[in-house]
């Protein structure tokens, strides 16, 4: 009987043990959470919030873009030659090139390829 008494003793302190451990590591993590926020930069006033343009929100531009020549050379030319080198211009034509007619270019457009 002694036995079976502080077997139920302990079944019961156990629960309660292990129920402080984990309010205090909770009480732990809060309490550094609290010092890291402390260490943040304040958040910014309304006043110091993005505003809109002026002319209002900005909209997504098309232009077509050709490459500037290569620079001719005796030398072969390294990736960071060519690509210091190079610039770019608008281009004449302002149409999207295509490889085939109705297509993107893309793999997998959905078409039937070209036949």
């Amino acid at each position: 009987m002694d036995i079976a008494a502080e077997r139920s003793v302990l079944a019961g302190i156990a629960p309660f043990i292990a129920g402080v451990v984990v309010v205090a590591v909770l009480v732990g993590a809060m309490w550094l959470n609290s010092r890291v926020r402390a260490g943040e930069p304040r958040r910014p006033l309304p006043e110091e919030q993005p505003r809109l343009p002026e002319g209002g929100p900005v909209h997504e531009e098309r232009a077509n873009r050709e490459p500037d020549e290569i620079p001719k050379s005796e030398l072969r030319l390294t990736p960071y030659e060519v690509h210091g080198n190079m610039g770019s211009r608008p281009s004449t034509s302002q149409e999207r090139p295509r490889w085939s007619k109705g297509g993107s270019g893309s793999f997998g457009s959905g078409g039937l390829g070209a036949h």
